[in-house]
């Protein structure tokens, strides 16, 4: 994909964790908007009783209106309950997982250990996990086939490499990275098959492929759980390990091939992009905090966006513009230490130290002011009510 199309270095997702992040992804907004942000609790569990609110409008949503065969297969974590399953957010096709792979139910929910959804219909309680990428592969080829001759949005968010880590037969121990990396030459032959299917479908120059990543490596399971490289820390922090993540554009015939991007992207500009691309309204009664990228696409424009901003649950605790970035409060990931809030911010000037290694605040303090500009009038401009994720199924 990276040698057919344009892989981008600077791509940010919506949260450090996979609920608002995901979140984030299919609604182009912020999750704090509407209540996917945490005040303790950052993901959906199995007790939980709300889930991604049908005030917003989801991708599949706004495409099928135009249209569009909207499919999911994989995992959901939007929602477990029927009320909140992806077909009540715009999706004709579900299969897959409602939440991650090493959740059980809690409580009083009586749900099957890890259910395996068709639709609205769990079709199997007890999984093969390391059947499972094959079998989705097999199912979004089945997707991709069945619309070929119409619109179709396809998202395809793999539970893998979230630990549990399975691979099949024809993957275990095939690697020279152990499971892990198993598990993701497994994932490389599946995104593999799905371009092979567009090919001989002939659809490959009229389908836009979009690979990325819902937050950075999980260190706490070490081996098992990735490496963010250069950039520090990792998910479930807002520092550069945890928020950006690796994302390819493939759209052969329209995508320059070999392009590498170094503009400042968001997960939440697929959102307006798509709709550009397929003719759709975006959600005009609501903000958006995605840009259509299709410039950056096309090679017309460099730089679409400047700022990001990083959010750890309800709280924002960093931002950036350009190649600065200022951290009002840190915490590490998965760890006991309470937030540190910083009475002056730290600066790091990305592009000479993606490491966040060496604090500039004294020698730039120009450049904190901005940012302290930028970060106070972005909350004052938040409107967020109360946060879903703490809301639990109740004790019989």
């Amino acid at each position: 994909m990276a040698k057919e199309g344009m892989r981008f270095t600077q791509f940010y997702v919506g949260a450090d964790v996979c609920t608002p992040s995901r979140a984030a992804l299919l609604t182009g907004r912020l999750p704090i908007r509407y209540g996917m942000a945490g005040e303790r609790r950052g993901v959906l569990f199995p007790d939980s009783s709300l889930g991604l609110p049908h005030t917003e409008v989801t991708m599949a949503t706004a495409l099928r209106k135009v249209g569009y065969k909207t499919g999911i297969i994989g995992k959901w974590h939007l929602g477990h309950l029927p009320e909140y399953l992806p077909l009540t957010h715009g999706f004709d096709f579900y299969y897959g997982i409602p939440y991650s792979n090493d959740m059980l139910p809690r409580g009083n929910n009586k749900m099957p250990p890890l259910p395996l959804y068709r639709n609205e219909e769990v079709i199997d309680e007890h999984i093969d996990q390391s059947q499972l990428t094959k079998n989705y592969t097999k199912e979004a080829i089945n997707f991709i086939e069945e619309n070929k001759d119409r619109p179709f949005f396809l998202y395809y968010p793999n539970n893998f490499p979230h630990v549990p880590l399975y691979a099949s037969e024809d993957f275990v121990g095939k690697s020279e990275r152990g499971i892990y990396g198993d598990v993701v030459a497994e994932l490389d032959w599946s995104v593999g098959k799905l371009l092979e299917t567009l090919r001989e479908l002939g659809l490959d120059k009229n389908t836009l492929v979009i690979f990325t990543s819902d937050n950075g490596p999980w260190l706490t399971q070490k081996e098992k759980g990735g490496s963010a490289g250069l950039l520090f820390e990792g998910k479930a922090s807002t520092y550069e390990g945890g928020m950006r993540v690796p994302a390819i554009a493939w759209w052969p015939g329209t995508i320059q091939a070999n392009m590498v991007s170094t503009s400042l992207v968001a997960s939440m500009d697929l959102y307006p992009t798509f709709m550009a691309l397929a003719g759709a309204d975006v959600p005009y009664d609501k903000v958006l905090d995605g840009e259509d990228i299709l410039p950056i696409l096309s090679g017309e424009k460099k730089e679409i966006r400047d700022v990001v901003y990083y959010y750890h649950l309800n709280k924002l605790h960093a931002v950036r513009k350009g190649p600065w970035k200022a951290h009002f409060t840190t915490k590490p990931s998965y760890s006991s230490e309470p937030a540190k809030k910083h009475e002056v911010p730290l600066l790091y000037h990305l592009e000479h130290d993606p490491s966040e290694k060496y604090n500039l605040n004294e020698k730039y303090p120009e450049k904190v002011s901005e940012l302290v500009r930028i970060y106070e009038e972005h909350l004052a401009s938040v409107d967020s009510p109360p946060s879903i994720m703490e809301e639990l199924i109740e004790e019989e």
